[in-house]
């Protein structure tokens, strides 16, 4: 049986998924809408909140510890396919996706870069930085 990462921050996680499940395609691809269908719910497909049967598939979802090693980089941008797939019409103006707990970074050893929405907390990329990681806000 594999193992799972244990994940201190939601938001943290969702940035992994976007970057193994969207980009490198090593998670099996999610759609609100196919899902949805499966599971015989209806949605707002208009409102920027989040769906909360979404949102609970993705904190249920398990990532596999052998996957860390592919993390290198997380670029969270408005426009990724994940929040999209969340919040379907989510606008980037609220802090629904800020991620305010680092401590997830432990099970990455490759991260060498993060692109982060801006959360004003300037302690947040220092730290990252005094990792060796690449820090910014988007």
């Amino acid at each position: 049986m594999s193992r799972t990462i244990q994940f201190t921050d939601r938001n943290f996680k969702l940035a992994v998924v976007q970057e193994l499940m969207y980009d490198q395609e090593l998670l099996p691809g999610f759609s609100l809408r196919e899902y949805a269908a499966e599971q015989g719910f209806t949605y707002d497909g208009g409102s920027v909140e989040a769906v909360p049967e979404a949102l609970a598939y993705f904190e249920a979802l398990e990532v596999p510890v052998e996957l860390a090693e592919k993390i290198t980089k997380i670029d969270m941008d408005g426009g990724n396919e994940i929040y999209l797939e969340i919040a379907p019409n989510w606008d980037g103006e609220d802090g629904l996706f800020d991620v305010d707990e680092f401590a997830d970074v432990e099970h990455f050893p490759h991260l060498k870069s993060m692109t982060l929405f801006y959360t004003g907390k300037d302690e947040a990329l220092e730290t990252l930085r005094a990792r060796g990681i690449e820090a910014d806000w988007l």
